[in-house]
C-alpha cells in the first residue's frame, strides 16, 4: 500500500477530542442549591483536570475539558431564582405534597434542569408534571397522561 493512503500519528500530539454535551433550549433556571451545585461540580473538574494533566492522561483530559466547557456554559446561562415566599400558587423552587387517585401521597420539588433528581423528589421545572404543576394551588388536580393527583401542600 502507498504511504500516501496511510495517516501517521504522533502519540505525543494525538489529543482526543469528545463532542460537546448538550445544552438545553430552555432558560437555565436554576435554586440557590442549584448554583451551589454548578459552582461545585466546577471546582471538582478544575482538580481533576490539574492532576489528569500531571499525569498526562489524554482520555480523562478529553473528558474533563468536555464537561467543564458544558459546566461553563451552564453556570454562565444561569439565572438565579429565589423560591416566592407566597406559596398561594406552585412556583419555581416550591415544594409540592400531591395525592394520586389511590390515595398515594408523593412530595416534588421544582428545580432546574441540572439539580433535578427524580429518586430525591426533584423534578426539572421543563418537566410534563412540573409544567401541570406550575400555577396551580391547593385543591387543584394537575393530569399527566392518565394520571390525576390533587395538590395537598405548597411550600
Amino acid at each position: 500500500m502507498s504511504g500516501a493512503f496511510t495517516k501517521e500519528q504522533d502519540d505525543d500530539e494525538l489529543r482526543e477530542e469528545l463532542p460537546d454535551r448538550p445544552i438545553s433550549p430552555h432558560r437555565n433556571l436554576v435554586t440557590p442549591e442549584g448554583l451551589a451545585q454548578i459552582e461545585a461540580e466546577l471546582a471538582r473538574l478544575q482538580s481533576e483536570l490539574d492532576a489528569a494533566q500531571q499525569g498526562d492522561d489524554k482520555h480523562v483530559l478529553a473528558r474533563v475539558t468536555r464537561d467543564l466547557r458544558y459546566w461553563n456554559a451552564r453556570r454562565a446561562s444561569a439565572e438565579l431564582v429565589h423560591a416566592i415566599a407566597d406559596v398561594g400558587q406552585v412556583r419555581f423552587g416550591h415544594r409540592v405534597v400531591v395525592e394520586d387517585e389511590k390515595g398515594q401521597r408523593r412530595s416534588y420539588r421544582l428545580v432546574g434542569e441540572d439539580e433535578a433528581d427524580p429518586s430525591k423528589g426533584l423534578i426539572p421545572y421543563v418537566a410534563p408534571l412540573a409544567k401541570e404543576l406550575l400555577g396551580k394551588s391547593v385543591g387543584d388536580s394537575a393530569e399527566v397522561g392518565r394520571h390525576s393527583a390533587t395538590i395537598l401542600d405548597i411550600a
